[in-house]
């Protein structure tokens, strides 16, 4: 063949290898039982750190031994970079057509057009399981839950220490995202996720149920953090050698010797994981596929197994990594190397054409199948050319522009072809003669370069247009509502690390965004995540980890925010106390962009807010609610009030009255209620009290008099305020039968002498009562709101006619809330309460208290939200002569208890943020 014939071949095997399955009748497998599919990915590891690839320090037995007895690929080429890799990986597409091509920069997610290996196996019959790094999009549409994982355990974004991932996580007893839900695991990263995903497997197997498991590790990536004992290892294995390595700078040799632990510790898992399919009968028809995501990042450094370059670099150290395959009870061919070249996005293709997998009609795939290559009746094509494009970082750019180092480029690629590699068409290497690339042969083979540019150009006609259009984070879907946008997403500009929040890096970006549901949406900027609990203007001292130091960070002089949506585009004022910066906006559904600014006090951009929280509000009919409070003891009263008023103004509830059931001996306990309302915008919400209760448990507030005495009220006495029976009367008398929903958090007193007095009015406007009381479905002890006035709570609760709802004290004590207060203005009357009120001899503000009382306002007002709570039914709320409550069998009945079915700090968390959230006249106008 002339060179010329080879140039067209080469310009025909251009165009996009397409899989389609209904070109491809699905496979029988080579065995009668549906095989279970394991891909292990590591980080950063390249293909020297095993000691069967030559590495002069690390030992790698385990993984030695899976390379004997394995297919490997040793032509196996990936992207430089982790996501592009991941993409590939996932789609067998390549990375520029499906949109996710660099760590971050708003380039990280993964096109929704594209199924995925989850998508694929589940659809096909596979249970699918996904544990660590994902790093293909951290919201919905773009979660693993979302991408076709019915389990998954993972972290968000790049490494643990990202700037979305959990606070402050530090690969030691870290906080993952499991099942939509944050979740912290006992122990070092690698072995909590490789625990992890074999207990699940085992629970697929002992079901028999076949799976497709996909364990990602976090290691070897930065921050390199790692066990004692694995960094010993490492460090006698380095100083045993050190005299025969490169000469290395100390700091750097102290991060590899690190990095080689973490190596260590992958190794020791692997060892874990061979015995787990041993002794669990899986190991024969388990397919294993091991990789690596990119070229290492110290290879270069010490030893590179004969390759040029590392990790972002189009040099062959960057992009070739291993892969070994196998599959004992396959009937593959025999363990050993297979040579050509192959890539990532042909994972997925093989497994499609091996196991016989379904796959919509419309799917195509960039990868090809190398099935028949791993039967051993096929090699893999001779003339194939690969290209391998990514987008670059922008590390030094510090805002969204049309033209930097992230925007995708022809010129930006390596074409691989048999021996040859032409880089950013303009170097060319022969590999053959020259492994390490070192001379630059383009001038002597100008027949290879017009080949290979023919190649390029015809890949790049077929990427181009989708190359740079973003995939958009989406706002307002049901699915995550609100939802957490981080500079992780700035187009082109990079902010991808807590490190980087903490120094301050003074950068500004663009969110791409689809709004899903025209509305109005609320939205929430800070420089710091909500569990920090740290102030705008804040700055953060150095912070010990585990295994290492987290740097100080600077204050800002944050005076000033600005956020901007499409053509939209709102300004506050900042006070130095607080937390966040809120804005409201009606949006129409559709594509646009949005930015955020804060400024100093003389108006000059400091920069974007790293965390942005978008919610849409509800569209529903207000609950109309009347709260009756024991406003006097605990500062939970005064959390709900300030709750129920952030619902209030987002539509959800409307506040007809607020009742005190309690009487203090300050007398304050109605000032405390109206210096709330009043702070709130509510100074003429009816105020009722208890002019009769119980006088046996009465107490001295510690808090009540400073609301009374230090904010705005007029109401006067408790005494001399109207009386409870009255405003029950007044209010439920003027609102339409069946309508009034009562969430009382207190003594029963009001409500048992409501019964006796106005039954009939109970009867006809009354649609729920929500009760914080008791403890279900059983207790030893009674409940204090319930020993308040057992005389009432016994008349509540056997002769109420309604429906009732039960929140009893298990609810609400592991549901810490408070802290987030200091973020808020000094004027606030709700900080003040957490500032007096003692929980474990320190002010509640300081680390926060229980939540009994906003746990039962906010299922007053929001009801059954399935991720929350369960509801049980069937029974009835039986008080004994001490006020101990249980839970008895009664069809008949109309009373339910609940049970907490989240994690607690899940729904403290909403608790937190409608308590912290300040009134609707300064989210449009100043802030909190």
């Amino acid at each position: 063949m002339t060179l010329e014939n080879e140039s067209m071949k080469t310009l025909f095997l251009a165009l996009p290898l397409l899989f389609s399955a209904s070109a491809v009748v699905a496979a029988e497998t080579a065995t009668a039982e549906r095989p279970n599919v394991l891909v292990v990915i590591t980080d950063d590891q390249g293909f020297g750190e095993f000691s069967c690839h030559g590495n002069p320090v690390v030992q790698t037995p385990h993984l030695d031994r899976l390379h004997d007895e394995s297919i490997r690929l040793t032509e196996f080429h990936v992207a430089p970079m982790c996501t592009p890799t991941r993409g590939q990986l996932m789609t067998g597409v390549d990375a520029l057509r499906n949109g996710a091509m660099n760590v971050s920069s708003g380039r990280t997610l993964l096109r929704r057009s594209f199924p995925t290996m989850g998508n694929l196996f589940k659809e096909s019959g596979w249970q699918t399981g996904l544990f660590g790094k994902w790093h293909l999009g951290d919201t919905y549409p773009y979660r693993p839950s979302d991408r076709g994982f019915q389990e998954s355990v993972w972290f968000p974004s790049s490494h643990i220490g990202s700037v979305p991932d959990a606070w402050q996580n530090d690969y030691f007893g870290d906080t993952y995202v499991h099942n939509g839900v944050r979740q912290t695991y006992r122990g070092y990263t690698t072995d909590v996720l490789f625990r992890e995903s074999m207990q699940w497997m085992k629970s697929q197997a002992d079901a028999e149920r076949p799976f497709f498991c996909y364990l990602a590790t976090a290691a070897a990536h930065q921050p390199h953090y790692v066990p004692q004992r694995n960094h010993e290892a490492a460090k006698k294995a380095f100083e045993s050698v050190r005299d025969t390595l490169p000469s290395i700078p100390a700091e750097k040799e102290s991060e590899l010797i690190r990095f080689l632990g973490m190596v260590d510790n992958i190794d020791e898992n692997m060892g874990r994981l061979e015995a787990f399919l041993q002794e669990s009968g899986l190991r024969e028809n388990t397919v294993v596929i091991f990789l690596t995501d990119n070229g290492s990042t110290f290879g270069p450094k010490y030893f590179n197994a004969n390759m040029r370059g590392g990790k972002m670099t189009l040099w062959e150290g960057g992009h070739r990594v291993p892969c070994f395959v196998r599959w004992p009870a396959g009937a593959l061919r025999p363990a050993g190397d297979v040579n050509g070249l192959t890539q990532v996005q042909d994972v997925l293709p093989t497994l499609v054409d091996l196991l016989g997998m379904n796959v919509p009609t419309e799917t195509q795939f960039d990868g090809i199948s190398l099935a028949n290559v791993l039967k051993g009746t096929a090699t893999v094509p001779e003339d194939r050319m690969m290209v391998i494009n990514y987008s670059r970082m922008p590390f030094k750019t510090v805002r969204t522009t049309p033209n930097n180092p992230a925007v995708p480029r022809r010129e930006g690629a390596a074409v691989l072809w048999k021996q040859w590699r032409l880089l950013s068409d303009k170097q060319l290497y022969n590999l053959d003669d020259d492994p390490l690339q070192t001379q630059n042969v383009i001038a002597e083979h100008p027949e290879v370069t017009r080949a290979m540019r023919a190649h390029l150009n015809a890949w790049w006609d077929g990427v181009k247009d989708q190359a740079n259009k973003f995939e958009p984070s989406i706002i307002g879907h049901d699915a995550e509502n609100p939802v957490q946008l981080t500079a992780c997403e700035w187009a082109d500009v990079f902010i991808d690390q807590q490190k980087q929040v903490r120094a301050g890096d003074r950068k500004n970006g663009v969110w791409h965004i689809e709004v899903a549901e025209a509305g109005e949406y609320e939205f929430r900027l800070s420089r710091w995540p909500d569990e920090c609990h740290l102030h705008l203007t804040s700055g953060i001292e150095e912070t010990r980890v585990t295994d290492g130091v987290l740097p100080a960070g600077p204050a800002w002089p944050v005076a000033a925010a600005q956020l901007r949506v499409g053509k939209q585009k709102q300004q506050a004022k900042v006070t130095p106390e607080s937390g966040e910066v809120r804005f409201r906006m009606n949006l129409p559904a559709g594509r646009t962009t949005m930015q955020s600014w804060l400024y100093d006090g003389d108006g000059k951009e400091i920069a974007g807010a790293y965390y942005l929280a978008a919610e849409r509000l509800p569209k529903t009919e207000p609950v109309k609610l009347i709260l009756d409070t024991d406003m006097s003891g605990d500062a939970d009263d005064v959390g709900t009030v300030a709750m129920l008023h952030a619902l209030a103004d987002r539509g959800e509830c409307e506040l007809l009255a607020t009742i005190v059931n309690r009487a203090d001996l300050t007398k304050a306990s109605a000032a405390a209620v109206d210096a709330i309302n009043t702070y709130y915008d509510r100074p003429n919400l009816p105020i009722g009290t208890d002019k009769v209760g119980p006088t046996a448990l009465q107490r001295t507030s510690t808090y009540a008099p400073s609301l009374r005495d230090g904010f705005p009220n007029d109401i006067g006495p408790d005494d001399k305020a109207p009386d409870a029976l009255d405003v029950y009367r007044e209010t439920l008398s003027a609102q339409p039968d069946g309508s009034v929903t009562i969430c009382s958090v207190g003594a029963l007193s009001n409500l048992a002498e409501l019964w006796r007095r106005e039954p009939e009015l109970v009867k006809s406007k009354v649609r729920r009562l929500v009760i914080m009381g008791g403890e279900f479905p059983t207790s030893n002890r009674p409940e204090t709101n319930i020993k308040t006035h057992l005389e009432a709570s016994v008349v509540v609760a056997n002769k109420w006619p309604g429906e009732i709802v039960w929140h009893g004290f298990e609810i609400g004590n592991g549901l810490i809330t408070g802290e987030r207060l200091k973020q808020t203005p000094s004027d606030n009357p709700v900080r003040r309460g957490f500032e007096k009120r003692r929980y474990k001899n320190r002010a509640s503000i300081d680390g926060g208290q229980p939540s009994y009382d906003q746990a039962a306002a906010l299922f007053a007002v929001r009801g059954a939200e399935p991720e929350y709570w369960e509801v049980v039914s069937g029974g009835r709320v039986q008080l004994d002569a001490e006020g101990v409550s249980t839970w008895v069998k009664d069809p008949s009945s109309q009373h339910h208890y609940v049970k907490l079915i989240c994690p607690a700090n899940q729904l403290a968390t909403v608790i937190e943020s409608l308590m912290v959230t300040p009134p609707k006249r300064l989210i449009h106008g100043e802030t909190k």
